[in-house]
C-alpha cells in the first residue's frame, strides 16, 4: 500500500502580497491592536484570504466582519 501525502499551502506573512492585502485589510476595516494581532496570528494557519476570514470568524467571539 502506497502511502499518499500531500501538502496544503499556507499563506506566508513574509510574501509582498499577503503583506498588501493584510494593509488593506487593516486600513480598510480599521482594526484595532488586538485584531491585528488575531489576524497575523491566523495568517499562518490560513490557505487564502477567505479561509482566514473564517478563521478570525471562528476565534473571535464577536462578529468580525471583514471587507476582503
Amino acid at each position: 500500500m502506497k502511502n499518499h501525502s500531500f501538502f496544503i499551502q499556507t499563506m506566508n506573512i513574509n510574501d509582498k502580497y499577503v503583506l498588501e492585502m493584510l494593509n488593506k485589510v487593516i486600513a480598510t476595516n480599521r482594526l484595532n491592536k488586538t485584531q491585528i494581532l488575531q489576524m497575523v496570528n491566523l495568517v499562518s494557519i490560513s490557505n487564502d484570504f477567505n479561509d482566514l476570514k473564517d478563521n478570525l470568524k471562528w476565534e473571535s467571539s464577536k462578529s468580525f466582519h471583514l471587507n476582503i
